[in-house]
């Protein structure tokens, strides 16, 4: 009996033993061969979402370190050889994000007249079509939540801080004259009473100032008053008389130069006063007493004169007009009094010019009348990139011809010229125009 158990016992323990070696051999060709298969699985999924990147993802997966963070993200079950679901989800998401990234987009078509310009513009303004590489953004927009505020878009500069003269403008005293007009004799009378608070410039702490008077544009008439000796509030009271018809009053300007006079080196200019419509200060029909403060000057402001022209832009054509209207009160740049002048336009991009165009020739005038057109094919996306030079020249037979004085207009010009081309833009297709003066070079 002993025997027999014993036996029993032995044929149970081969019999489970034969068990258990039939599930190992079992669980060696059915379970792992699914697991070493789940991983190229995968692969083969991230090769066929980006067809027109075989290179650089098959580089990525050949990465041990991808291969890794793959077996990490995709979890095998282990009831079925499957890819579980929410791994599925997140591959589908993968692919439709990548495929909008990589969503073909191109650029309309051009005008021909435009290729010329397009030429000519530097390789940093991206005028060409655009290179849409493959590969996504370095930095995408982060999305904004609902009432997170954007401090950019509240930054506004101030009125008084947008021209700089205004900032630079100082004055350095007071001044006192008085005006009145004679109807008989058609004669301004201008006198200069006192000036108070001047600067010192001499280095005992004090002054000898006295004043220039010019009557604009005319510079080849003028009066100078006497000079007084180590005082910083003189009181001048001299008048001068300028003889000028009543019609041309509204157009002259009343200039007053105050200077410091120095006896062995030049004198030194203290400030100036520019009073442009006499008819606002006075009403020139009885003497008038005025009070103006001298703003700080280093040189005389020598008035060059004024252009009148309009601009004109078409979005849908690419076309800019400027028609050169006119010019008054020119410097007179012959020995005649006289002057021969012309318009030169200049089309600038960034300090750069690209095109110019000139008018015809005003013979011995200083108020020319032109009604001439120019015209330049801009497109509309450049239109921020540019800038018009507008130069008055002098023709001269002999030699080189002279710069009576210049303007600009465009979105980095200052004051008028940059108030005139942001109006243009406002009201396309309608002519704009406005008096501009000419400044120095």
């Amino acid at each position: 009996e002993l025997s027999v158990s014993l036996l029993a016992v032995i044929v149970i323990v081969c019999g489970l033993a034969l068990v258990a070696a039939f599930l190992f051999l079992f669980w060696k060709l059915c379970w792992v061969p699914w697991r070493n298969k789940a991983v190229p699985s995968a692969l083969a999924v991230l090769q066929s979402e980006a067809g027109c990147h075989k290179g650089s993802m098959a580089d990525k997966l050949k990465d041990t370190s991808a291969i890794g963070f793959l077996e990490a993200a995709v979890k095998i079950s282990h009831t079925s050889p499957d890819i579980p679901a929410e791994v599925q989800m997140s591959m589908k998401e993968h692919i439709m994000r990548r495929t909008r990234i990589q969503r073909q987009t191109t650029e309309p078509a051009s005008s021909t007249r435009h290729i010329s310009f397009k030429r000519h513009l530097p390789r940093q303004m991206h005028v060409s079509s655009m290179d849409y590489g493959m590969d996504p953004p370095a930095v995408a927009e982060q999305p904004t939540s609902i009432g997170r505020i954007k401090p950019e878009l509240y930054k506004q500069k101030s009125v008084d801080s947008e021209d700089p003269k205004k900032e630079a403008a100082k004055t350095c005293g007071k001044i006192n004259f008085t005006l009145k007009y004679d109807y008989e004799t058609e004669t301004l009378s201008v006198r200069i009473l006192r000036a108070f608070d001047l600067p010192a410039k001499d280095f005992c702490g004090s002054s000898d100032p006295y004043v220039k008077i010019y009557l604009l544009p005319d510079r080849k008439r003028k009066f100078q008053t006497r000079v007084h000796r180590k005082t910083l509030n003189p009181t001048f009271d001299e008048s001068f008389h300028f003889p000028v018809p009543h019609e041309e009053l509204v157009s002259r300007k009343l200039h007053l130069s105050v200077f410091d006079f120095d006896r062995f080196s030049r004198h030194d200019m203290i400030g100036e006063v520019i009073l442009e419509n006499l008819f606002e200060a006075s009403d020139l029909s009885r003497e008038t007493s005025i009070w103006k403060d001298i703003q700080y000057a280093t040189t005389e402001s020598v008035d060059l004169g004024e252009i009148m022209f309009s601009l004109c832009y078409l979005p849908t054509a690419g076309r800019l007009t400027l028609t050169v209207i006119k010019c008054r009160n020119l410097k007179a740049m012959d020995i005649t009094g006289y002057s021969d002048p012309y318009v030169k336009v200049s089309l600038l991009c960034d300090g750069r010019r690209l095109k110019k165009k000139k008018t015809t020739i005003k013979k011995n005038t200083l108020n020319p009348t032109y009604n001439e057109a120019i015209i330049f094919d801009i497109p509309p996306e450049n239109m921020d990139q540019v800038s018009l030079l507008i130069s008055v020249m002098d023709y001269d037979r002999v030699g080189h011809n002279e710069i009576i004085g210049v303007c600009r207009v465009g979105v980095n010009a200052e004051g008028l010229g940059r108030d005139h081309w942001n109006e243009m833009l406002a009201y396309p297709r309608k002519p704009i125009a406005h008096w501009h003066p000419l400044v120095e070079v």
